[in-house]
């Protein structure tokens, strides 16, 4: 499997952290899964690895809809990244 393109978009203080709204990054072929991407992207540089600190708390939507760390990336254009949900 080749290198594929995906747009990453980031939300509140993981957009803070990593120092930028959104980004197109090629995803080397062993990035598969939604756990795959955090680690590779925590491993990206310091405000990367503050953002993703903890990735488990970190909620993922693919193509605008929400999914588990397990779900594949296969057929993914855009991938968002939210802080968890807090207050009550």
């Amino acid at each position: 499997m080749s290198e594929k393109t995906v747009k990453l978009i980031y939300f509140a203080w993981v957009r803070e952290r990593i120092g930028t709204g959104q980004e197109e990054v090629s995803l080397p072929a062993e990035v598969e899964s939604v756990r795959d991407l955090l680690l590779w992207l925590r491993e990206r540089g310091e405000g990367y690895g503050d953002a993703l600190k903890y990735p488990e708390a970190i909620r993922v939507a693919i193509n605008q809809e929400h999914v588990g760390h397990h779900e594949p990336l296969a057929g993914a254009r855009e991938i968002a990244l939210f802080p968890p949900m807090t207050g009550g």
